[in-house]
């Protein structure tokens, strides 16, 4: 259905077709065989749905693409498991643009489990895929093997995704030369190097609301080291700029975060329970002080550090970085092992931290990193937050809780609300122009209102309007730089999604 009668007409808006124009199906009995020959088949606006079965892994396919009003979507057939299984990497895309990718399984590969590249030339960088509810899982491997490996991608969301079970010497998600780039609300468990890596000239990447269990070596390695011949663009001068870590749960691994020739890095309002040997590292593994800056002008703030052992150091710091440009502020450190702990060894000081007192977790035994009121937490934050949702969908108030769970939320928001009706916004961040995406189980009445980070209503694009079942989308444009939140509302049922629009 087309909502263009519903919007104001300050938007610039476009009404591309809600159906694909051709559904192609794939397995045993349907028409397509095998994912090889659908892709023969494909055109822009096409849906391939891939029916219940075991697929072998190894496919290739190159130029894959759809059209900015036509995207190409990859995905399992309702309510089917569809699993991709072996191979070096179970499917490789090569200059892919517009595709949507949901659903699918990617299981026990040799060499990476997905790999999306530019062909080997950032000239033409890969643009616009989205991973959604997608599970990648049990490398066969032990070496420099990624669960998720992208190259040269720009544009693009992995959202709802499960990444498990790593090799020993590879990362769940590894990004080379990635930009404007949104990982949201996935489950990570079990890792070998990391469960994320941005490297190689990463830039504009927004990593939040995410789960992280047993993460490797580095749960987030915020930069690392990178080959001059990989960096895209090969000018970067950085190993990974403007990442902004915002309201996750770290649970364990050998350190929480990594600032690896990294610049300009945000970590702010996420909980960090229990790391083995340290909390933050400090380190420039690519050294040329002819072109790239050292590790520096980062921040870590308004987040919780539980600790439930002696660490020799919270804080690693290695050579050839600038430990005194990085910026602490309104942290909350516990160590619950040392009644009487001095406080963290960090290299610049931590303006109102809260030292060695207990958050007061729902119960941290069973995940629920929930604190109540009564929290020292509480309240304890410099705001406003850098993210308007906090872990648990709810929203932030200002000033904040510290940590990834907020104490006294502004909104009913919630993470299976955000699942039912798949309230979707992309590309995010944006310059301006964005799509809005939702589905509805049954007809219903919907609103849908844009608010500013101080809580004010900026637009009512959908007024208590009765819609039919089914997939709804709208695109829309806004000049003004800034962060938003998109609130669904449907029979009472609220769920809210953050814009960051650019200047």
């Amino acid at each position: 259905m087309c909502l263009k009668q519903l919007l104001p007409l300050c938007f610039a808006f476009t009404c591309p077709a809600l159906t694909a124009q051709n559904i192609l199906h794939v397995g045993p009995g349907q028409t397509y065989p095998n994912l090889s020959a659908a892709v023969n088949a494909v055109e822009p606006g096409d849906t391939i749905q891939i029916h219940a079965g075991t697929y072998s892994g190894g496919l290739f396919f190159g130029d894959l693409q759809g059209q900015p009003d036509a995207w190409i979507s990859i995905r399992n057939a309702p309510g089917e498991t569809a699993v991709f299984q072996g191979g070096g990497n179970a499917i490789q895309l090569s200059d892919p643009a517009y595709l949507h990718i949901s659903g699918l399984i990617f299981q026990q590969q040799t060499g990476n489990g997905f790999n999306t590249d530019d062909g080997g030339s950032y000239d033409t960088p890969a643009h616009h895929i989205i991973f959604e509810n997608c599970t990648f899982r049990d490398m066969a491997a032990t070496g420099n093997n990624d669960l998720l490996k992208l190259s040269g991608l720009d544009d693009f969301q992995i959202v709802r995704c499960t990444i498990q079970n790593g090799a020993a010497g590879g990362s769940g998600i590894d990004m080379v030369g990635c930009h404007h780039g949104l990982i949201q609300a996935c489950y990570f468990e079990n890792l070998g190097s990391n469960a994320i890596q941005a490297k190689g000239g990463c830039e504009d990447i927004q990593i939040e609301r995410n789960f992280f269990r047993d993460g490797g070596q580095r749960t987030l390695n915020l930069g690392g080291s990178t080959g001059l011949a990989f960096f895209r663009p090969d000018t970067a001068h950085f190993e990974a700029a403007d990442i902004r870590v915002f309201s996750n749960i770290i649970v364990g691994s050998w350190a929480a975060v990594a600032y690896v020739g990294a610049v300009n890095v945000r970590v702010e309002n996420n909980t960090i329970y229990n790391p083995e040997n340290w909390v933050i590292r400090i380190l420039q593994e690519t050294v040329d002080p002819d072109r790239f800056l050292e590790c520096g002008d980062n921040t870590f703030r308004n987040n919780i550090v539980h600790l439930d052992r002696n660490l020799s150091t919270e804080t690693n710091i290695g050579p050839n970085t600038r430990p005194e440009t990085f910026s602490f502020s309104h942290n909350l450190w516990y160590n619950s092992a040392l009644p009487n702990w001095s406080g963290p060894d960090i290299p610049t000081p931590d303006p109102n931290m809260l030292l060695n007192q207990n958050p007061l977790f729902a119960d941290a035994g069973v995940d629920d990193f929930h604190i109540p009121p009564a929290s020292p937490a509480a309240g304890a934050g410099i705001g406003p937050a850098g993210t308007i949702l906090d872990f648990y969908g709810q929203g932030y108030a200002n000033p904040p809780s510290i940590g990834a769970a907020e104490a006294n939320p502004v909104s009913d928001t919630n993470k299976p609300t955000l699942q039912e009706y798949g309230l979707w916004v992309y590309p995010n961040p944006t310059k301006g122009a964005a799509r809005v995406r939702f589905v509805l189980p049954n007809t219903e009445r919907v609103s849908l209102k844009l608010y500013d980070m101080q809580g004010r209503l900026v637009r009512q694009l959908v007024n208590n309007e009765k819609l039919a079942p089914g997939e709804h989308e709208v695109e829309l444009a806004l000049g003004r730089a800034g962060i938003y939140l998109l609130l669904l509302d449907v029979g009472g049922d609220v769920a809210g999604y953050q814009l960051s629009i650019l200047p």
